[in-house]
């Protein structure tokens, strides 16, 4: 697990609410814990006392692009998934999706979203991917624009550690998930329609400021280039030498 945080006043209790979360988890898990630019002192007690969680202290601040990427090569969990400090996991989401990876072979598995309201209540996301097998690249089917719905929520996949660093996070500023979507064109994944990711809406969210959508266009346009990219690349070579793919 890879949680990057600047550790604000007012996202605290978010992290402590995301922490929880993970202790209901039914499997065994461990945390990256990347502490943008943040004084390692004021990480909240239950995490700071839980041996599952370790920290990552950059300097100053980079961004949670560069922060969960950073953090990536502190990871030695054979699967790996990325988190926001404000969210939560559902109590079954590790061992639902390790199950399918373990059982099926298959690179990643994600899940359905669900929106967490302020006054608890949630609101089920669909992705455009429909549940069940996908095969390496075919999740860009359903994202045939930039502007179109993401296809699958990004903290929703649990996939290889080895596919995630080859499909990092990209470096932007927002929307910098979207580009860890691409580590779908690198394998055969799975889609369960079972939420899995609780993705809070609050006032201080990065899509509630009113600055978000001035660079929206420009992050989605990237992500999916890049995407696309990884997928010609990951498909010319498996038809040139299928053996080495």
């Amino acid at each position: 697990m890879v949680i990057a945080t600047q550790l604000r006043p007012e996202r605290c209790a978010f992290l402590v609410a995301m922490h929880a979360s993970l202790c209901r988890q039914s499997v065994p898990w461990e945390a990256i814990v990347a502490l943008d630019g943040a004084d390692p002192a004021r990480l909240p007690i239950t995490l700071a006392a839980d041996p599952r969680v370790r920290t990552l202290a950059l300097p100053r601040p980079v961004g949670a692009a560069c922060a969960r990427n950073f953090s990536l090569d502190e990871v030695r969990t054979e699967y790996v998934n990325w988190a926001d400090d404000d969210d939560e996991f559902t109590d079954d989401a590790m061992e639902v999706r390790l199950r399918v990876l373990e059982e099926t072979g298959v690179g990643w598995c994600a899940g359905y979203s669900q929106d967490l309201h302020p006054d608890g209540a949630t609101t089920l996301w669909r992705p455009p991917t429909p549940p069940g097998r996908h095969e390496a690249g075919e999740v860009w089917r359903y994202w045939k624009d930039p502007a179109d719905t993401i296809p699958l929520g990004p903290t929703t996949l649990l996939a290889r550690t080895d596919l995630v660093r080859a499909a990092p996070m990209g470096g932007l500023v927002q929307g910098e998930d979207y580009c860890a979507l691409a580590v779908t064109c690198l394998s055969p994944g799975v889609v369960l329609p079972v939420p899995v990711y609780r993705y809070r809406k609050h006032p201080g969210q990065m899509t509630a400021q009113n600055s978000y959508d001035k660079l929206e266009s420009r992050a989605r346009s990237f992500a999916h280039s890049f995407g696309l990219s990884l997928r010609t690349a990951y498909l010319s070579a498996r038809e040139s030498d299928p053996a080495a793919v």
